[in-house]
């Protein structure tokens, strides 16, 4: 069946209800879906009425429309559909919703597979012995929706409706008002099914009529009042090429290819909460004429993700990359699932965050540092540590010389790369790095003061402290300025036999130990400082300018030196640098040209939240 990958931790966790899984909890107890039969592939009444009792349980899918890259609302639906599918023994579809032809692109499509691969998931499915692949299209059904068009036609559900775009929409009514009937509405079946067949042959314009279904002009759900369900369009589809010049509605399609794929849960966001009436009526009506097999799927709806700094409209977000406000769909600050990936985030703490969050019925802000807690989690105890200065002042230790016997001499340094805490039992040795000491290191600067300010604990002349890893040293002065007086160099003196892990370290009592980089075997690299893209809790509430709530040091990029074990990453690889947070090798930079690139993921602890 459907089912994430070995390093799923959270599928494992244990699961906390929420009303779908109270649905599909009693589903199964009454036997709901029970008697379905599975013909091996999406079919009509008749194909599936030759296949088997269908071994999966239940059915879910995923359905986006290839028109975009999918984002972290998208991860928590995939994360939903592929999740429920797994704990209950069933198979979610991946479907592509292609019923716009002038949106479609193949590189939505791979990236959006790549995606849910990326996740965990799997839209294969092994019962008895038997592999099969659930990728589907909403495209490969045309045939059957024109099928399905021309039989409402015949049964008196849908009709060809002339009136112009501004007289159907006047027509309609409003909350307050019923519609009121077209003018075209009372034509004979024959009639409307010679034009119709007219509109697929290309006889007519684009926009000169549609196709609607015959319900009730007066309904108090505007979405009940005659429906379109197919336009005339003139476009070439990316799969089915210019095979045809009408396509269906959004809103007629989906249902069908929900009932042809047999899926028994169909689950989507609150704004089709509205629509579930013509889903249904869609379905009973295809059923009474045994198009579908029954019992036909149900659609139930939670509330989509608003995540507090964040916009998830994709024609916002299209505008912040061709404006070129962000480098591309997968820049770090971006909430694409790319830009995700590329920050530092992984599969494992997005699930931990659609879990965390649960599921509702009722709209809800989560806020950003809840998904960033979720990445600190996951990375706890599996990214190794390191020493990174980013503001970097050299350090000299002037008497190295004299204690070591030549200010050429190096000597290793050996720290744990994970804490013991998070080592696998029984795992020895664990893992370590070594980097070298010298008479050089690189400091922070905010790790150094001339004139300390009260309670200040590190650096300043005469103060005693600890180089992490290495040696307690006494601090001198100022060894070197710039022209514009900023410290340059800091002097300092080397406490010999206090070496960190040695006999006798601890004679000598240091208030404070501070992170270091040899010059010796330090490697310089750029770490990009991101954070968040907006600086707003909600950047275009209101209907204000998003443009307006752009963070602007939501990315500084600083040449910074590292310790050779975070040189040597491979691209992709998370590591906590230590005191500053968790940070990523650049998936598309880092290595180029031997070019050490490193992106902030996210700090120790929130920082917003302050």
């Amino acid at each position: 069946m459907s089912a994430p990958t070995d390093k799923n931790t959270a599928a494992e966790a244990p699961k906390v209800s929420n009303f779908l899984r109270q649905i599909i909890e009693n589903d199964l107890e009454k036997g709901t879906y029970a008697t379905r039969h599975w013909a091996g592939s999406p079919g009509d009444a008749a194909h599936q009425a030759t296949g088997v009792p269908d071994p999966a349980k239940i059915r879910t899918r995923f359905p986006p429309e290839p028109n975009g890259y999918l984002h972290v609302g998208h991860a928590k639906s995939i994360c939903l559909n592929f999740g429920l599918a797994r704990d209950y023994g069933g198979v979610c579809h991946m479907r592509f919703d292609d019923t716009n032809p002038e949106k479609e692109d193949t590189e939505y499509v791979n990236s959006i597979l790549d995606a849910v691969q990326w996740l965990g998931f799997s839209w294969d499915s092994t019962f008895n012995g038997q592999t099969e692949h659930h990728l589907y299209q909403a495209s490969d059904y045309f045939d059957f929706m024109y099928r399905a068009a021309e039989y409402l036609i015949e049964a008196g559900h849908a009709y060809v409706d002339e009136q112009t775009p501004e007289e159907m929409r006047a027509n309609r009514g409003d909350f307050g008002k019923p519609g009121v009937d077209s003018p075209f509405r009372t034509r004979s079946p024959a009639e409307n099914l010679r034009i119709f067949r007219g509109m697929r042959d290309g006889h007519y314009e684009d926009g000169a009529m549609v196709l609607r279904a015959k319900i009730d002009m007066a309904s108090p759900n505007i979405n009940m009042r005659d429906p379109a369900i197919y336009r005339i369009r003139r476009a070439t589809h990316h799969n089915t090429g210019d095979k045809w010049c009408i396509y269906p509605m959004y809103t007629y399609a989906h249902p069908i290819e929900d009932a042809l794929e047999q899926i028994t849960h169909s689950i989507c966001t609150l704004e089709f909460e509205d629509q579930r009436p013509f889903y249904d009526w869609l379905l009973d009506r295809l059923c009474e004429g045994g198009l579908l097999a029954q019992p036909h799927p149900r659609q139930y709806e939670f509330a989509r993700l608003n995540l507090t700094y964040v916009i998830t409209s994709k024609r916002k977000l299209a505008q912040l990359v061709y404006d070129q406000k962000v480098s591309g769909w997968d820049d770090p600050r971006m909430p694409t699932i790319v830009g995700l990936r590329r920050r530092g985030y992984t599969p494992e703490a997005l699930q931990l965050f659609a879990e965390r969050i649960g599921v509702t019925k009722s709209d809800s802000w989560i806020d950003y540092s809840t998904l960033e807690g979720c990445l600190r989690e996951d990375l706890e105890n599996k990214a190794h540590r390191g020493m990174a200065v980013l503001d970097p002042v050299k350090l000299v230790l002037t008497n190295w010389g004299e204690v070591f016997g030549s200010d050429a001499y190096l000597e290793d340094c050996i720290q744990p790369a994970l804490p013991h805490s998070a080592l696998a039992e029984g795992q020895t040795p664990p893992p370590e790095r070594v980097f070298k000491i010298g008479r050089e290191v690189w400091i922070e600067r905010e790790d150094f003061e001339e004139v300390p300010p009260k309670g200040y604990k590190r650096l300043f002349p005469g103060n005693i402290v600890r180089l992490k890893g290495g040696y307690v040293i006494e601090c001198t002065g100022v060894g070197a300025k710039d022209a514009d007086g900023k410290v340059t160099e800091v002097h300092a003196k080397v406490i010999a036999d206090t070496k960190s892990g040695t006999p006798g370290a601890d004679r000598v009592k240091a208030k404070a130990a501070i992170t270091w980089v040899g010059v010796a075997d330090g490697v310089q690299a750029e770490v990009r400082l991101y954070d968040r893209l907006f600086k707003d809790v909600q950047p275009d509430a209101g209907g204000k300018d998003f443009l307006e709530s752009l963070n602007p040091d939501s990315l500084k990029v600083v040449t910074a030196y590292v310790e050779p074990s975070l040189a040597a990453a491979r691209p992709d690889e998370k590591f906590q640098f230590e005191r500053f947070g968790y940070f990523v090798a650049d998936r598309q930079d880092h290595g180029v040209g031997g070019k050490a690139v490193f992106n902030r993921v996210t700090g120790l602890k929130d920082s917003w939240g302050k």
